[in-house]
């Protein structure tokens, strides 16, 4: 593409890097709202259904289940304030996404404390971007798979619900 043709559709390298961010969004809330985890009567299992249906995204290469949002953030964040908000809405708005579900949960197993559901859906998505920036510095996906196993054991432990313990054969 040429330069005259480039800034026909976009009037600064920023706007690209902005449009890149919201095609992201579109993109991946779709992917979100389609998401078997949504059909579960109960929200706790939907939460932790959620955290399930990113741990079986993480197929390919790191690339491929990696968060565009959230590496354009990590380069731009002090530049780029545009592009730094256009992230901040996509990842803070995918996190907005599970509060409902949280409060829901958080009602339904009479959970109060001195944290809310948006503190932990956002909390969700801090340890899925550090867990993805840790894949990109180890190339595979196993710290992100790891990462999630945590973060659901951390959300049984919050709502107390009882674990189901698989059986001994003897």
């Amino acid at each position: 593409m040429t330069k005259g043709a480039f800034f026909h559709h976009f009037p600064t390298k920023d706007s690209l890097a902005v449009a890149a961010a919201n095609y992201w969004s579109e993109l991946s809330n779709s992917l979100f709202a389609a998401a078997p985890y949504h059909r579960f009567d109960d929200p706790l299992d939907r939460v932790l259904g959620y955290l399930d249906f990113r741990k079986a995204m993480l197929r390919g290469d790191v690339a491929e289940f990696t968060c565009l949002a959230g590496t354009m953030v990590q380069e731009t964040y002090g530049t780029h304030p545009g592009i730094r908000h256009a992230c901040d809405e996509s990842i803070g708005g995918h996190a907005a996404t599970l509060e409902p579900d949280i409060a829901e949960a958080m009602k339904r197993y009479q959970i109060r404390g001195p944290w809310t559901a948006e503190s932990l859906a956002l909390h969700t998505q801090a340890v899925l971007q550090g867990a993805f920036i840790l894949a990109k510095a180890k190339g595979n996906a196993a710290v992100v798979e790891a990462s999630i196993d945590h973060l659901r054991r951390y959300v049984e432990l919050l709502f107390r619900r009882p674990t189901k313990k698989a059986s001994r054969k003897n």
